[in-house]
């Protein structure tokens, strides 16, 4: 959260100070996504101005419903302007953005890996400070020699994941495991290489809103599933 000092005069009395909280703008990319939708409301209910950005228009009244302002974005397609344009003036931006269950080989490249790189260059360009990726947990495990569409998604995910290291920006790469639609439980375990395991959307959702709200795990990676720590202590710890 953004702070500001207000001067409050109060009648003859002198001046007083106090601390007024200022919202930030987060931008997310793939906004209709479930981990994306979960996380607006989140946003949205900590008073943050939330944008969410959409390919299909059907989807901007659902982005809507819980407290965003939609707007259209292809990431596949898009150019760097239009990114651009898209992020700036965000203090925050999340690429959520995914090729999604079904879709093939060519997708993963396209959305998964070059989609985040065009994320990262436009949020560079526009200046925005903080860029929060949703990657993938085990990516950096893929086989290279596999034609198998989840590994070349994993790969994808490594690959973008290593060029967003490589900026100047405050990132930030989330890991989960196997996503669930289980209901949120509050409590995580967030850590290096950790074991495979599982974590619903919900969970990760308020993970990624304690990150861009309190600006913890900048410039850190980690791996992320369901655990015994509450969230904010977890994303305190990074």
């Amino acid at each position: 959260m953004v702070s500001a000092v207000r001067a409050v005069a109060g009648g003859h009395t002198a001046a007083a100070m106090r601390v007024v909280s200022v919202a930030m703008k987060v931008v997310i990319i793939g906004g209709h996504g479930k981990v994306a939708l979960l996380l607006a409301r989140a946003l949205a209910d900590r008073g943050q101005r939330v944008v969410s950005a959409v390919r299909n228009p059907l989807h901007v009244a659902d982005v809507e419903r819980v407290g965003a302002t939609g707007v259209l974005l292809d990431i596949e397609n898009a150019s760097l302007g239009e990114v651009t344009e898209t992020v700036r003036g965000a203090d925050v931006v999340v690429f959520a953005a995914g090729a999604g269950a079904g879709s093939g080989a060519e997708r993963k490249w396209s959305v998964d890996r070059d989609g985040a790189m065009l994320a990262a260059d436009a949020s560079e360009i526009a200046g925005v400070a903080r860029l929060i990726v949703v990657s993938a947990m085990g990516a950096d495990l893929a086989d290279p020699g596999s034609t198998d569409v989840f590994q070349i998604y994993l790969r994808a995910k490594a690959e973008a994941d290593a060029s967003v290291r490589a900026r100047d920006l405050a990132w930030t790469i989330v890991r989960p495991g196997r996503l669930t639609d289980g209901a949120a439980t509050g409590r995580i375990t967030l850590g290096q290489d950790l074991a495979r395991g599982e974590i619903t959307r919900a969970d990760v959702a308020d993970l990624l809103c304690e990150l861009a709200v309190t600006g913890h795990g900048e410039r850190r990676q980690f791996d992320v599933v369901s655990g015994e720590t509450p969230i904010a202590q977890a994303a305190a710890a990074v």
